[in-house]
């Protein structure tokens, strides 16, 4: 009688690296000053967007469902999260150019965070084709006409 070993999921697997860099690369950029950010924005996005895309892509060869599912759910996160910061800058950006408001808060992101923030996102829709792919093939091996 085969026995199958329920092996627990590594956190390290289940960790969102990606939704991670990008909080941190909007945290940045809204707490530090501006000067200090744009001096140094290179080496910030370079230690958080290189660390993160390698992270994320060793969860491509893991195809449990856990995984792929808390990838789903962190990817859809990190675009609802890029989504309002960019809503906040483009908001922002129309009251004082088109109402003339100019005594307000706003988000301000620079063009190297919204540069880096697209590519945090095109990681994450690569990673996420690559567990489609994936499962895609996960179902094929269980497929009996194939």
């Amino acid at each position: 009688m085969p026995t199958t070993d329920k092996q627990k999921t590594s956190s390290f697997l289940l960790f969102p690296w990606g939704l991670l860099s990008i909080i941190l690369i909007l945290a940045l950029n809204l707490s530090l000053s501006d000067s200090w950010f744009r001096d140094n924005w290179s080496w910030i996005t370079l230690v958080l967007i290189i660390p993160a895309a390698i992270f994320e892509n060793f969860k491509v060869g893991y195809s449990t469902m856990k995984i792929m599912f808390r990838k789903v759910i962190y990817s859809l996160l990190s675009f609802l999260l890029v989504g309002m910061a960019f809503g906040a800058a483009l908001a922002g950006w129309q009251l004082e150019r088109f109402q003339n408001i100019t005594n307000i808060d706003k988000v301000k992101l620079p063009w190297y965070v919204l540069l880096a923030l697209v590519v945090m996102l095109l990681i994450q829709i690569a990673q996420l084709f690559s567990m489609l792919k994936a499962v895609k093939r996960e179902f094929m091996q269980l497929d009996g006409d194939q």
